[in-house]
């Protein structure tokens, strides 16, 4: 099992494009072709893992499929938060036909029985690394709610930066290269409660 250190940079458009371009004027690299990412969220009917994330409640679980671009290979994914760290457990080329097909599966998780497909979220992500940090982009961020019939969808006016780095490695040396404030941003957070009210 290994744990990972996660750092968050919430930002506007003309904020991340700023950023970036200063990183990379300071030694950051592309490490893999950007592409679109795409993640199913799933949850228990009274979104008990939503809550528990709104909650700060440790540890704590985010499960979703996940594929890219227009892929056919779907991936289950389990992100765990504890006091220890996070980390996250994968089982690749899962049994799913087609997206149709997953809205209509259920998963069985042994500490929240079955969950159902609550959020599919959809966004650009570019890969750098920067001293060797790995940092990602996210923008042009997608929601779309599934619980509702009428399957209402919503975009961000945010984007995102991710830094993730060893979970031994020191906060600051990653606050001494990226000078700028940490915050929280969990997509399946934003996407429950912008069904709700405006973020």
């Amino acid at each position: 099992m290994s744990f990972r250190k996660e750092k968050k940079y919430r930002l506007t458009f003309s904020e991340l494009a700023i950023l970036k371009q200063k990183l990379l004027n300071s030694g950051m690299t592309n490490l893999y072709p950007p592409r679109i990412v795409n993640s199913c969220y799933f949850d228990t009917p009274e979104l008990k893992l939503f809550n528990e994330s709104e909650e700060g409640i440790l540890p704590r679980k985010k499960i979703r499929v996940r594929w890219y671009d227009k892929s056919s290979k779907f991936t289950k994914e389990v992100k765990i938060s504890s006091l220890e760290g996070r980390f996250k457990y994968q089982k690749k080329n899962i049994k799913v036909q087609n997206l149709e097909n997953l809205l209509n599966i259920k998963i069985f998780d042994n500490s929240y029985g079955e969950l159902m497909p609550i959020l599919n979220v959809s966004y650009k992500r570019e890969y750098f690394l920067f001293k060797e940090l790995r940092v990602t982009f996210d923008e042009n961020i997608s929601y779309t709610f599934l619980r509702s019939i009428s399957k209402p969808s919503y975009i961000d006016n945010e984007c995102v930066m991710e830094v993730k780095a060893p979970i031994n490695c020191n906060d600051n040396y990653i606050d001494n290269l990226i000078h700028y404030p940490t915050t929280r941003f969990s997509k399946y957070a934003r996407g429950c409660i912008l069904n709700y009210k405006k973020i």
